[in-house]
């Protein structure tokens, strides 16, 4: 009975030992792996199995929940984002992205050390020290950068020394397709794989990072994702139209052009070399239409529901497939060398194409929409009581297509850059069928004005704009013109007053006056004061005086 106690207890130690074996990076890297995964998937291009062992001396495995995770980082948690380029067409490069995201108040600097930010407090407040992780110390004061310590922990999980330099402070571990890459970086790595040996389809990446620690290494974050690998090109089509309130609700308007922009997801630029071609049918019965322009346009004229679809042909270049292998053939006895370079040339040796195709499928709705708007009169409005700070102006405007529901106006300066005042009014429903409207707006002060006019509606905007030039009407500047009009009008008046006296004096005739005893000497007075005034005025030939003509005795 004591034998086979013994032989039990070998059977369970025996049971045991797998438990304390060596663990293989796809006992720590992958997630529930069915068996036999790797062998499903080609070799990938510097890629290594994750049948490989994993160096957990110096590489600690953690699960999920362990306690260790808490305090593998000081200050908090350390996060992991990874993103990639997905989807990528089956030959074309992927490329994935690894960013740490480090707690509050922490960043890394240009040596690659983790240091607290400047001003900055978290919830433990301000730090008195300046580094978290000061590796550049841990190198200067241990064997680090010693050569003859380089097989101890200068290493990967697998074993494999760093590449030179090789002095970062993160060891990101890559893992897919039963497969691992390793490589040192900072706080953000990039890598890149080919998918031509990629299974079509949804794909997992899993992302390991351990941090540097003495002279082993500690997990600070885990991350994994989804990326996609097509053998159709990814396909989208943007539209859209001038006028078109909304293009993303895929509704436009009847009789204007719609534009039509194809965008290939191609990251990797693997089509560059492509001869590619859009087959577009706009569901319209307007036929098919072949364009190697990744832009079109296309007018809808009714009104309805449409169902459009667009093929991408995309001529691939690639490498051209081996010919088949023929049966030997019985060669009569005498063969002579042109019969075998015969052979030969039947292999072809021009370049050869690879067809890939991409789609795109949308339904479309085509309205009536306000198709123009034109401004065609501009008024000022007069006012009883000029007011200095207001001046209105009425803008008849016109439009065609449906009838608007709003008008819009946005003043601003010449420029139309700077907005001063947008207004919105509801559109009158007595409009009736005729788009015609007047739009009075208000401007404050002279000077030049831009103003933008919008007609709107559901399912249409429309925009037309116009310079409006405002003069001054400053009742202070009014009453200085009207100073200045009436003070020229009054010199005028004088100035015709006077040359019309002196026309009179000079052009009427004397009639003398009857003797009177009374009056004789002081006209004879009046005469002399006359004529001394007139000669000191008008000098000239006195015999052209008429004052000579009837003064008797003058020979």
């Amino acid at each position: 009975m004591e034998c086979l106690y013994c032989f039990l207890g070998f059977l369970l130690l025996a049971a045991g030992l797998p438990l304390d074996a060596a663990k293989r990076f796809h006992d720590v890297l992958s997630n529930e792996r069915p068996s036999g995964y790797m062998r499903e998937h080609n070799q990938l291009s510097g890629w290594s199995s994750d049948e490989n062992d994993w160096n957990e001396k110096l590489y600690p495995v953690w699960k999920r929940g362990d306690s260790r995770w808490k305090s593998s980082w000081k200050g908090g948690r350390v996060q992991a984002v990874l993103t990639s380029d997905s989807p990528a067409l089956v030959g074309s490069t992927i490329t994935f992205a690894v960013n740490l995201v480090f707690p509050r108040c922490q960043k890394e600097d240009a040596s690659g050390n983790i240091v607290y930010e400047n001003n900055c407090r978290n919830d433990t407040g301000a730090s008195p020290d300046l580094y978290v992780y000061n590796w550049t110390a841990w190198t200067e004061d241990s064997d680090w950068g010693n050569d003859t310590s380089e097989g101890h922990h200068n290493v990967f999980p697998d074993g494999k020394p760093f590449p030179r330099p090789w002095k970062k402070n993160f060891v990101y571990v890559f893992h897919t397709l039963g497969q691992y890459f390793q490589k040192l970086g900072q706080c953000s790595v990039t890598i890149s794989i080919n998918t031509a040996n990629v299974s079509l389809g949804p794909q997992i990446m899993e992302v390991t990072v351990y941090r540097r620690h003495r002279r082993a290494y500690v997990p600070i974050a885990k991350v994994k994702d989804v990326y996609v690998v097509t053998d159709q090109i990814p396909v989208f089509v943007t539209m859209s139209q001038k006028n078109n309130r909304n293009s993303s609700d895929e509704t436009f308007l009847r009789d204007l052009p719609i534009t039509f922009s194809v965008l290939i997801h191609d990251p990797s630029h693997f089509l560059n070399e492509s001869a590619i071609y859009y087959k577009w049918n706009f569901g319209d019965n307007t036929g098919l239409f072949v364009s190697n322009n990744h832009t079109l346009n296309h007018t809808y004229v009714l009104n309805g529901t449409f169902s459009l679809n667009l093929t991408v042909q995309a001529e691939v270049p690639g490498p051209c497939p081996l010919p088949s292998p023929r049966p030997p053939k019985t060669t009569p006895p005498l063969v002579t060398a042109g019969d075998s370079t015969l052979e030969l040339r039947a292999i072809p040796d021009e370049s050869c194409h690879i067809t890939r195709y991409g789609y795109f499928k949308a339904t479309i709705t085509i309205v009536e929409g306000i198709l123009e708007v034109n401004i065609i009169q501009v008024t000022d409005v007069p006012m009883p009581r000029p007011q200095p700070d207001n001046s209105l102006v009425d803008f008849v405007v016109t439009c065609q297509g449906s009838i608007p529901t709003e008008v819009c106006t946005i003043i601003s300066d010449p420029s139309c850059q700077i907005t001063q005042n947008p207004v919105c009014d509801p559109v009158a429903m007595e409009l009736g069928d005729t788009c015609l409207l007047t739009v009075r707006r208000a401007f404050s002060g002279s000077g030049t004005y831009c103003m933008n006019l919008t007609l709107g509606n559901d399912a249409s905007l429309a925009l037309t704009s116009t310079l409006v030039s405002i003069n001054s009407r400053d009742p202070a500047s009014l009453l200085r013109t009207a100073n200045g009009i009436l003070v020229s009008l009054g010199c005028l008046a004088i100035l015709v007053t006077v040359i019309a006296f002196l026309m009179y004096k000079k052009h009427k005739e004397y009639k003398p006056i009857e003797n009177s005893p009374g009056i004789v000497i002081r006209g004879k007075g009046l005469n002399v004061f006359l004529n001394h005034a007139k000669t000191l005025f008008f000098p000239g030939n006195q015999e052209k005086d008429p004052l000579l003509k009837n003064q008797p005795g003058i020979l």
